[in-house]
């Protein structure tokens, strides 16, 4: 049976079983808690807390999901970054019973035989999970039942607090396919609280079920895997062509989700997979990466409508060419940074602060060079690392406290103006746009901002028009003081979400522009003057910038 066929088999199964099929959703989690998706029931963590799904009471989904945690592992016969996960989810309409016989009705109707189910032990917190074993046993399952302890049987949260409870594991083929999690349960500062009313979320692999349904060794030899990787067979070995296959697939997605390269959070990830993959493919064939994108989007984008082929394949080809320059620079940079076979760890992480270039990377490069990185290397390089957080601290410290002097009126318009930059840019080029830097001096602002491809001149236009428009309108910027999940509640803009304080000023230009900012600004918008764009320029792969004045 091939993964399409599992997909549309599961999602139809319960279709039928009166659940409402629900689409996936982003990789670019509500959770604010978590970097990214890694579970089917994230986007359903309100209704498990009593907040009415408009779904209804059972769903299901084949949702898509990135862990980050299994990077390294990358390469072996099993880890993923990107994942598919089938599920169904309960918030009240049915519990541990209904989830068991579900589960093997539809295991049964696929003809995939389970070799044994796993049952909570209990410990001091939580009883023993008499009920699941109970029910099994009347499935026939008497003597395929094994109770686990609460490191193999009890799941969650996602994130730092959020519902979550014992487990029942279903095995085939030795290898673990399905986990029906009982949610009765809400852990909160390391507390567990009893749900009002359980739930069931449930998950199941779609690579590794369908490794057990077609009979293969790994998951890299079913239909999901094999097609690409056969590509690579011939250029390079297994473990790599295992870790470009998956890169790839990951990054079309998280592209395709509005993630580009940057040096922090989610664009950190995209980058470090996809250096990674350029890395080793310098020496195959040129479009060699572009050709693999293009397959994955074939291959998924009946699934996945988002995966939009041109936006996808230019965020990919500029981070290629601009780390392709870093790294022919990097190659030639270690002869001067290798002193008496010894890398200097201070130089090696302004090359990695300033170009992005990963760690491993540069332990590659090294390596490729003769030049075996120690403890030394690594005890200079967290040095580093340290000074650098301690500088980006302050940097963020000082951000909060306002910009620039208070008394420098021009930086305070040129700063107002900024707030009209980001929402004009997002009005007229997406939703996708983000903040991802600024720099203002009395003269004129700089304004950095997620976007895949230049500006032409006409989305110029219309931007400088938009903003001159609500100048010249004059409008009220209004202060608002407020706890920050309010603030993003209220649909305030926010970046460098990690960082911010509790309670946070927003600052509403009209119905214009709202967004979360230390200040300080003018009062109306008249008092601006005329917004000109003197330049819009490439900033980074994905990032492009503006710079623009007040006449």
């Amino acid at each position: 049976m091939t993964s399409k066929e599992l997909r549309k088999r599961f999602l139809e199964f319960f279709e039928e079983k009166g659940h409402k099929i629900v689409p996936s959703s982003s990789l670019l989690p509500t959770d604010k808690s978590v970097l990214l998706t890694t579970a089917g029931m994230q986007q359903f963590k309100p209704f498990y807390l009593g907040k009415e799904s408009p779904y209804g009471k059972n769903v299901a989904s084949c949702q898509k999901c990135f862990r980050t945690s299994d990077i390294e592992e990358i390469g072996d016969e099993s880890h993923l970054t990107f994942f598919e996960m089938l599920g169904n989810f309960s918030f009240g309409g049915y519990f541990k019973k209904e989830a068991i016989i579900l589960a093997k009705e539809f295991l049964d109707s696929i003809g995939l035989k389970i070799d044994y189910v796993t049952v909570f032990e209990g410990d001091k917190d939580t009883p023993k999970d008499e009920e699941s074993a109970k029910i099994w046993k009347e499935l026939g399952l008497s003597k395929k039942l094994k109770f686990c302890n609460k490191e193999e049987n009890f799941w969650g949260p996602t994130g730092q607090e959020g519902p979550c409870g014992p487990t029942t594991e279903i095995y085939a083929s030795g290898l673990e396919v399905w986990n029906i999690v009982f949610n009765e349960y809400y852990l909160k500062d390391g507390k567990l609280k009893k749900l009002e009313i359980p739930g069931i979320d449930t998950g199941m692999g779609l690579e590794r079920l369908a490794k057990v349904m077609q009979k293969k060794k790994t998951i890299f030899e079913t239909d999901l895997f094999n097609p690409f990787l056969k590509k690579l067979e011939k250029l390079t070995d297994k473990k790599n062509a295992r870790i470009i296959v998956d890169h790839i697939r990951a990054s079309v997605f998280l592209i395709a989700d509005g993630v580009l390269p940057s040096n922090v959070e989610q664009g950190y990830v995209l980058r470090r997979l996809l250096r990674r993959v350029i890395v080793i493919t310098r020496s195959f064939k040129k479009d060699l990466i572009l050709d693999l994108a293009k397959q994955v989007i074939k291959e998924y984008k009946d699934v996945y409508s988002e995966l939009k082929a041109d936006n996808i394949l230019t965020v990919i080809q500029e981070e290629r060419s601009k780390f392709e320059e870093t790294l022919d620079k990097g190659i030639k940079d270690t002869v001067t940074v290798v002193t008496d076979r010894h890398f200097d760890g201070a130089r090696a992480y302004k090359w990695y602060a300033t170009s992005g270039v990963p760690v491993d990377i540069i332990k590659k490069i090294a390596k490729e060079n003769g030049v075996i990185l120690g403890k030394l290397f690594e005890k200079y390089f967290d040095k580093e690392r340290e000074k650098h957080k301690e500088v980006s601290r302050a940097g963020v410290e000082a951000k909060f406290g306002g910009v620039g002097d208070k008394d420098d009126y021009e930086c305070v318009k040129l700063h107002t103006a900024t707030h009209l930059l980001q929402q004009a840019l997002r009005y007229i080029l997406g939703d996708h746009i983000q903040q991802m830097g600024s720099d203002i001096n009395s003269k004129r602002l700089r304004f950095d901002f997620s976007h895949p491809a230049k500006l032409t001149e006409d989305q110029i236009r219309l931007v400088e028009k938009m903003i001159n428009k609500r100048i010249k309108e004059n409008l009220e910027v209004k202060k608002e003081e407020m706890s920050y999940k309010d603030a993003i509640q209220s649909g305030a803009l926010a970046f460098f979400k990690q960082k911010y304080p509790p309670i946070v000023k927003v600052y509403s230009i009209g119905d214009f522009s709202r967004e979360i900012c230390a200040g300080p600004h003018v009062k109306r918008t008249s008092e601006l003057g005329k917004f000109k764009i003197i330049k819009e320029e490439s900033s980074s792969a994905g990032v492009r910038r503006i710079r623009a004045i007040l006449e």
